[in-house]
This record gives structure tokens, C-alpha cells and sequence, in this order.
């Protein structure tokens, strides 16, 4: 299977199994077309505009590159899925809800303002101690181990997070364990202690901020209504420059009332920022600020007008990073990653304050998908189960997708709450992951070309 397409003046063809990216010109862009369905002779009769002596040498090429198994490759993944579901699998990652509750009252916020429709509960040091517990005995032979403090707001119980990222450094050597810390913070009450210990303890940090101030205030504010872009934005400048632009993100979210998101994505540039990432709002079409169908044009220009600010940036020696186009064009990640994502309800769960474990955070609060807690450990194998059939190939709206390899078949929780079921797909989310795919290829082809 191949991609074909243009972007910004480069014609691109992806060979989607192989993953071999080619640059070409219209010549070979047109015979490549028609290659697999037509010989010589036809090619030459259906495109006139070329020579003869043209369209042979192009078709010796990529007979060649063919041969070479850079392009019209098979598809061999497909016989690795057969017992998927079968595989074993090791809990190797944890998102602990440390606080259900929340300093700002966000408009777009899935947890309902850090509550997550339930108790605003703080995470006691006993259930996380359980829970790291939990993570070390059903790791199996791992020994890197994620956990991300997460809310809600984490800094609202930050006495926990510290205690329970000493206890898990106590027990690394004795388990031959390391476990990686992450943070995700709103930044109201960030601070310098808080910053030392993250810039201490933490691997990752992400600061959240939708990007220009009356696009971040509109969405994000305070409890009292006010907006809250100017009570974060120098402790985020700070703490980005304090890790030394790395191993942090500024995360925004755009909606339908910032569907220019590019101005917000280089607004957060242009302050300083190197590690950007800005998500589409997931969101039912009844509400307000939902990205609709009919927005896709617009956001699709966007992102390559992003796209190509970013190549004209770096090359200007002003680059920074946007996380959705950073995918891997050489290698990419293990096989069963490429097939299934991320591993929620296997890999990586989620953590309540009172000690329940679910599929992930976007899961939260179904009853159906309560797989157990920290004392029992998982009770309901069955749909963990479900969740290792979660793959490329069987969901029908993935299989024939030249981004399957890249998205691995996409968000289980926006499948099931868009349609109700694991194994189906949130279609907008998956016009925008194409364009990005197509967008984050061509950075890489411009910057390549210009070295």
C-alpha cells in the first residue's frame, strides 16, 4: 500500500508497510499512479505530457526500489495479530489521580472541573503506596516503570506526590526498579520548591496553556471567573528555562473558537517555549466549542501552515518542537506498539484517589470499566482482555488507513464514546492524525533537503 500526495511544493509518496518515504518529482508522482495497474505501453499512452524514454527509465526505478522492498511492500504485521490477544502483558505504567479536584473550572475539562463526576477526593499517601505496590509486583521482568501525577489538580495535594515519589526511590534497588515521574500541572500554584523538586524528581513536566491570552482566558479560567493566563505564564517561562527547554511540554487545547490554533502554537513560540503540543478538544456536537465536520478544511490549513513556519524556523535557527509531528520516519516503536497504541487497560492504567483501577483517566467513573483496585489487584480479566484486541486490524476503520502504523488505530475511550464500542474510531480525530502524518513527513523531507 502506498500515500500519495503534495504538501507545501514537495510530492510525497509513503510506502505504508515499510514505512520508506520518497521525494519525487511529477514525472515519477503520476507513473507511480498507475504503476501497479498498468504496463509500460498504457503508462506512456495515459500520460502524454512525458516522453517514452521518460516513463521507461521512471518505471525501471521503482521496479528497482520494489525489488528493494522500499515500495508496493506487503503487508507482514497482519500475521503477527492472529494471537494478539493471547500476548502477555505487564503493567508498566500508572496515571495516579492524586487530587479529584481542581483550582480552575476549565469549559472543556472531561473530569468536570477535576471532580470526574464524583467526589472531589485527594489521593491519601496509603492507596499511592499501594498503588506503586501494585505496579511493582504486576511489572513482571520491567524494570523502567512510568508514573504520571495527574488530576484534577496534582500541586493541590503536593505533600503526597512528594512522599509518594520517595517511597518509590526507596524501593528501586531492592526491586531492580526505576521509575520515571511525570507532572501535569494547570500552574496556579506552581512555585520554586515545586520547580526544584520537579526539576529533581520529575522525567517530564506538562504545563497547560492553550496559548494566546484571550484564547487560554476564555476557556480556562479560575474559580471566580477570571481568566488565568496571567497568573501562570512567567512561572511557565521559568520553569521551561529552569530544565533547560527540555523534557517538558506547554499543552494547549483548540476548539471551535480558536480554529486558527497555528497563531497559538507560535504565539507560545514566540514567547520562548521549545516544547509545544496543542490537542484537539474532544467534545460532543452539542456542545459550543466542539470541533465539528465542516471545521476540518480550516484546521487542515492550519497545520500546514504550522508546518510550514516550522521548517522556515529551523532553518532560521528558531526551530522548536511540536509534538504531533514528531513521529519516527526509521524505526519507529516495537511491533505490538505500532499495532495497539498506547496499552491502556493492559500496559497502563489508571489510578483513583480511593484506590480503583481503570483502562485509563478517560475512563474514569464507568462502572462497566472498573477493573479492580490496589487491594485486589485486577478482577475483571475480561475486559482487559477486550482491550489486548484493541488493534490496527480489527477495526475495519484502521485497516486500510496509510496512518495505522503511526496512530495504532487511536483513542479506545473516543471510540467507545463516540460510538460505544472499543473497536471502532473517532472519525475526526483521525482526519486530523492523517494530516499530521502528512505534515510531520514533509518537515521532515524540507529539512532534509536543505542539509
Amino acid at each position: 500500500m502506498i500515500h500519495q500526495y503534495k504538501n507545501n511544493g514537495y510530492n510525497i509518496v509513503l510506502d505504508v508497510c515499510s514505512g520508506s518515504v520518497h521525494v519525487v518529482d511529477d514525472l515519477v508522482y503520476d507513473v507511480i499512479a498507475l504503476y501497479k495497474e498498468c504496463n509500460t505501453q498504457e503508462i506512456i499512452e495515459k500520460l502524454p505530457q512525458y516522453t517514452p524514454e521518460e516513463i521507461q527509465e521512471a518505471c525501471e526505478e521503482l521496479a528497482i526500489l520494489e525489488e528493494q522492498g522500499q515500495l508496493f511492500t506487503e503487508d507482514v504485521y497482519k500475521d503477527a495479530i492472529v494471537d494478539f490477544k493471547k500476548r502477555k502483558t505487564v503493567v508498566k505504567a500508572l496515571c495516579l489521580h492524586i487530587a479529584h479536584d481542581c483550582n480552575l473550572a476549565c469549559k472543556y475539562c472531561f473530569a468536570g472541573e477535576g471532580e470526574y463526576h464524583g467526589d472531589r477526593s485527594l489521593m491519601s499517601y496509603e492507596v499511592g503506596k499501594k498503588a506503586l505496590d501494585f505496579l511493582i509486583a504486576n511489572s513482571g521482568n520491567r524494570v523502567n516503570l512510568e508514573v504520571d501525577f495527574f488530576g484534577g489538580e496534582p500541586l493541590m495535594n503536593f505533600q503526597v506526590v512528594k512522599d509518594l515519589v520517595a517511597y518509590g526511590r526507596s524501593r528501586e534497588q531492592e526491586c531492580n526498579k526505576r521509575f520515571r515521574f511525570t507532572l501535569t500541572t494547570n500552574g496556579v500554584l506552581l512555585n520554586d520548591e515545586v520547580m526544584e523538586f520537579a526539576n529533581r524528581e520529575m522525567a517530564n513536566v506538562v504545563l497547560s496553556i492553550d496559548g494566546r491570552r484571550e484564547v487560554h482566558d476564555r476557556m480556562r479560567p479560575t474559580r471566580n471567573g477570571k481568566g488565568s493566563y496571567d497568573l501562570i505564564l512567567d512561572k511557565f517561562k521559568k520553569m521551561a528555562e529552569s530544565r533547560n527547554q527540555t523534557n517538558y511540554y506547554v499543552r494547549g487545547t483548540f476548539t471551535h473558537y480558536n480554529l486558527d490554533f497555528s497563531e497559538d502554537v507560535l504565539h507560545l513560540a514566540d514567547l520562548g517555549f521549545r516544547q509545544i503540543s496543542a490537542e484537539p478538544v474532544v467534545a460532543t456536537e452539542d456542545a459550543p466549542y466542539a470541533i465539528r465536520e465542516e471545521d476540518l478544511p480550516q484546521l487542515f490549513e492550519e497545520y500546514d501552515r504550522l508546518a510550514k513556519q516550522m521548517v522556515e524556523r529551523e532553518k532560521a535557527g528558531q526551530g522548536f518542537q511540536f509534538f504531533h509531528f514528531m513521529i519516527d520516519l526509521t524505526g519507529g516503536p516495537c511491533l505490538y506498539k505500532r499495532l495497539s497504541g498506547c496499552g491502556s487497560g493492559t500496559e497502563y492504567l489508571a489510578v483513583t484517589p480511593w484506590g480503583d483501577l481503570y483502562p485509563c483517566h478517560q475512563f474514569v467513573g464507568m462502572e462497566d470499566f472498573r477493573l479492580g483496585n490496589v487491594d485486589t489487584g485486577i478482577t475483571k480479566t475480561e475486559v482487559v482482555d477486550e482491550f489486548k484486541l484493541c488493534n490496527v486490524y480489527a477495526k475495519d476503520k484502521c485497516r486500510d488507513c496509510f496512518a495505522r502504523f503511526y496512530c495504532s488505530g487511536g483513542c479506545a475511550a473516543n471510540s467507545y464514546n463516540f460510538h460505544g464500542n472499543l473497536l471502532d474510531a473517532y472519525e475526526v480525530g483521525c482526519e486530523l492524525e492523517r494530516k499530521r502524518v502528512e505534515c510531520a513527513i514533509m518537515i521532515k523531507a524540507a529539512l532534509e533537503e536543505g542539509e
